[in-house]
């Protein structure tokens, strides 16, 4: 397993009640795993949990079976690669250069980038499909194009493994649809990736498995298709769903007005 985490607990000072309670799942080679319940139900905390980003109140979370303490930070960023939900940019620079950041885990913070740091660059221009873009600055990218030039910055770390917030918000159908594709992409060469995401037909239609949380508990885990369930979305997300089959027989989300049967 790349990823694991067992009995992960993670209570906020003041809360009253935790923000993340007994989780344990795990990510294995290759495998696109995607997060999703409501606002506030544990989602990011469940990533920060798993990467070390919130202390733990109990529980353990591993990387490659060593326990997450014991990485060093560039070290764990040569196995995973994190791309936040939000990131504010104090300044404008050109995609390539963008994408170079990604090697800090390879370089450490005075090292000159040499030839294999210039090949893993191009490669990770070329794998997020914004090799065209290289020269560009990052101001004058579009949503989709900014994403995708973080994945590629992401991509460049070489890292076995990606860990991403909600990859596909604000993005129109077309981007995000794109960006999934290139997840799947990855995952079927055999980098390993967990996202949290909002969108459910997009869970549904591209994830292996899916994890469904509601008040910082993980209550299914499992195999997409077995997962989605109309009962159980109603549980979690406290409003009356439906699921039609789509036209490539992936089973789709339907929400439906308040009060409905369905």
């Amino acid at each position: 397993m790349i990823l694991s985490g067992d009995r992960l607990t993670v209570r906020y000072p003041g809360a009253p009640r935790p923000a993340l309670e007994g989780a344990c799942f795990s990510v294995a080679t290759g495998e696109m795993v995607a997060v999703v319940g409501p606002n506030g139900s544990g989602k990011t905390t469940l990533l920060r949990a798993l990467l070390g980003g919130v202390p733990l109140s109990s529980g353990r979370a591993s990387v490659l079976g060593r326990d997450l303490a014991e990485w060093p930070v560039r070290e764990l960023a040569r196995v995973v690669a994190v791309v936040t939900q939000r990131e504010d940019t104090p300044f404008p620079m050109r995609v390539r250069d963008t994408a170079m950041l990604g090697r800090y885990a390879h370089l450490g913070p005075l090292g000159a980038p040499g030839e294999p740091d210039h090949r893993a660059v191009e490669l990770s221009l070329q794998r997020a499909d914004v090799a065209h873009l290289a020269d560009r600055r990052t101001d004058t990218l579009s949503g989709g194009e900014w994403q995708r030039v973080r994945i590629a910055r992401a991509l460049a770390q070489e890292p076995r493994m990606l860990v991403l917030d909600e990859p596909t918000a604000s993005l129109d159908i077309r981007h995000a649809m794109e960006i999934c594709e290139l997840l799947a992409s990855l995952a079927c060469a055999g980098l390993s990736t967990l996202l949290v995401t909002h969108d459910l037909n997009l869970a549904a239609r591209y994830a292996h498995r899916l994890i469904c949380m509601r008040d910082g508990v993980i209550l299914a885990d499992g195999a997409t298709a077995a997962v989605l369930r109309a009962e159980l979305l109603r549980e979690v997300f406290g409003w009356p769903v439906a699921l039609v089959e789509g036209p490539d027989g992936v089973a789709q989300v339907v929400p439906l007005r308040a009060g409905a049967t369905p």
